[in-house]
């Protein structure tokens, strides 16, 4: 009876730790600023056509599940 609750207290700490260290992981900071002002984004300059995407779009199997 004694090993069998060691062997689950052992246990229990063992992924106490990991949750511990685990939740440790990343990066503790605020986010990243955007690379221009609110103001100017998604602006046109008039007479200025949008930007086409220049890789073509490839659909996925799984995407008439989305």
């Amino acid at each position: 009876m004694v090993k069998t609750l060691r062997r689950g207290t052992v246990a229990a700490g063992l992924m106490l730790v990991t949750a511990l260290v685990l939740s440790g992981c990343g990066r503790k900071a605020d986010l990243d600023p955007p690379s221009m002002p609110a103001e100017q984004q998604n602006r046109l300059v008039p007479g200025e056509k949008p930007a086409k995407p220049t890789v073509p779009d490839k659909p996925f199997i799984l995407d008439p599940l989305l």
